[in-house]
């Protein structure tokens, strides 16, 4: 009897000392594996295109939402001049076609009139759910720089429909607007929703926030934060301690992709300065037990900026950004993400959506 109590008391302490260092969950990863360059790279010869969100209709076809605008205005136009699209494949990694434009110019009366960028969709309660980051301002586009009235204007929103084809249900506010306390750390702008729905029904949202704490116009620092809701388009309560932070860092981390899986939350983030996996710009895996405490992996680095490609060959990327993911059965099947060859970004360049096959997750 005394040996059986040891050996439950050794087995606790083990379980209690795995809990403590995240267990199974802190060991998940994900696995890349080399990209078809026929089907899973999309681009468009007029438009710089951006941040695709996937997700399988109920038509049983693949919808890929972007973000696009005019080559002729040049890449920094992202803050002034996007527009969110939708396309359309058979298959899961693509070929995507351009179906149609989502949200067209409404004005500058809007608070997301004049720029639409960032979506990410999802399938909620029987209706499709479409998040993204909008704005308003001078309507000045600036080739050689970023115009910052649109910069700061950027607010949280969510447009709804019954079908991924529309029509799409927009709203006269955002569902998160900046705090009016001028200490917060979403004092400022916010930007790039992330959602998913937790075990009891509500809704998780990170979203990337700038306070005004540092003087200047970009204000800073620039932190990741979390909401709660019961409702796919809020009201979102906001919780205050930031996430995703590192040491000495007043930009840690960008592009948060958030999903819940096997008893446990994850994220999908850019690792600005290689804080987090310690290979310098890349993409890192974090996870969380609850959704607001979060921590990276033992193995968070997902990719460092290139591709690998079917036929053996390597490019290296500038960026290599802007996660989603598409998930099929509760499983990450593909990974999407923007990318980009261009250093100099008041010069004109390229850039294009790449959807990266996952191997079996473990």
């Amino acid at each position: 009897m005394k040996k059986v109590l040891v050996f439950l008391f050794v087995l606790c302490n083990i379980s209690f000392i795995q809990a403590q260092k995240g267990g199974d969950a802190a060991k998940f990863h994900l696995n890349l594996l080399p990209v078809d360059e026929k089907c899973s790279v999309f681009q468009d010869k007029d438009y710089y295109t951006w941040g695709g969100s996937p997700i399988k209709g109920q038509d049983g076809l693949y919808h890929l939402y972007y973000s696009r605008w005019k080559k002729e205005y040049g890449f920094l136009a992202w803050a002034t001049h996007s527009e969110i699209a939708h396309a359309v494949s058979k298959k899961a990694a693509g070929p995507y076609k351009f179906h149609d434009l989502v949200f067209p110019v409404r004005g500058a009366q809007y608070w997301d009139g004049l720029n639409t960028h960032n979506p990410t969709i999802h399938y909620f309660e029987e209706k499709y759910y479409l998040y993204y980051t909008g704005n308003t301002g001078d309507g000045k586009n600036m080739k050689n720089g970023l115009n910052a009235s649109h910069r700061n204007n950027q607010r949280l929103g969510v447009a709804v429909s019954d079908s991924p084809y529309g029509p799409w249900k927009r709203f006269d506010k955002p569902v998160i607007d900046v705090s009016s306390d001028s200490n917060a750390y979403d004092a400022l702008m916010m930007a790039n929703p992330s959602i998913t729905q937790m075990p009891d029904g509500h809704y998780l949202m990170v979203y990337k926030a700038v306070a005004k704490k540092n003087p200047g116009i970009w204000g800073g620092p620039v932190v990741h934060m979390c909401a709660i809701a019961e409702s796919p388009v809020g009201p979102f309560n906001k919780l205050q301690n930031p996430i995703f932070t590192a040491k000495d860092s007043s930009f840690p981390a960008e592009d948060p992709y958030i999903w819940f899986q096997n008893g446990c939350y994850y994220a999908i983030v850019k690792d600005m300065h290689g804080a987090f996996t310690k290979a310098g710009r890349s993409l890192a895996l974090f996870y969380s037990k609850d959704g607001i405490d979060w921590n990276p992996t033992e193995n968070p680095l997902i990719s460092i900026p290139e591709i690998h490609w079917k036929n053996g060959k390597t490019t290296k990327l500038v960026h290599l950004e802007r996660p989603q993911l598409l998930i099929e059965n509760g499983t990450p099947t593909v990974l999407f993400l923007a990318a980009d060859t261009m250093a100099d970004y008041s010069k004109k360049g390229h850039s294009f959506n790449i959807h990266i096959p996952l191997n079996n997750t473990k």
